[in-house]
């Protein structure tokens, strides 16, 4: 599967942007998603996944980062196969480039178990 990130920009403290995922190739529905984020001069950073479904309505399991948790949330449209990540209450220490990736069996917070991973969106929150 490739992927591709989008829908970064520079926005206030307190502002909301959406990322989106897009990716192509087939059986996305079979892929866990997640978002990754890095700031300059650290280590990349889990922001969150999206497993796949259960058979339930919305029967996704979402696990998000303790940084991020409560503010961001991360949507999947298979139809489409895009995921989304909703930032909302932004702050300056959300500043860093986001990357999606993906894995077919792994649904952890190691980065460098992701199979998968589409360039970065740059996101830049200003005080």
């Amino acid at each position: 599967v490739q992927l591709q990130a989008s829908g970064g920009g520079l926005v206030q403290a307190g502002d909301s942007l959406k990322l989106t995922c897009a990716a192509s190739g087939r059986s996305f529905e079979t892929y866990v998603l997640a978002w990754f984020r890095q700031a300059p001069g650290k280590e990349r950073e889990f922001v969150g996944r999206i497993t796949w479904a259960d058979g339930r309505s919305d029967g996704y399991k979402r696990y998000y980062g303790d940084a991020v948790k409560g503010r961001f949330s991360i949507t999947r449209d298979n139809d489409k196969n895009t995921a989304t990540l909703q930032m909302n209450g932004l702050k300056p220490e959300d500043t860093a480039v986001y990357y999606c990736a993906a894995d077919q069996f792994y649904t952890g917070l190691d980065y460098n178990r992701y199979a998968f991973w589409g360039r970065g969106t740059l996101v830049t929150v200003s005080s």
